[in-house]
């Protein structure tokens, strides 16, 4: 089965280590697609791929520690 996600943007290397805030206004700014939700270092998630959504990854400060990406 092929996955295919809308145009836009899809990757945000340069926000890792930015406030967690801050990278989920301006991901969801420049990809109107996605929906960017913070999540904190540890939780547990499901291993669904998405095209509408974004993870960032936060430490306890709310720092970004991983980059964000669709899926």
């Amino acid at each position: 089965m092929a996955l295919f996600c809308r145009a836009g943007k899809m990757m945000w290397p340069e926000l890792l280590g930015a406030r967690g805030e801050e990278a989920r206004s301006r991901i969801e700014k420049e990809n109107p697609y996605v929906d960017a939700a913070i999540v904190r270092e540890g939780r547990v998630v499901t291993l669904d791929i998405r095209c509408d959504r974004v993870r960032v990854w936060v430490n306890e400060d709310g720092i970004v520690t991983r980059v964000p990406f669709v899926g």
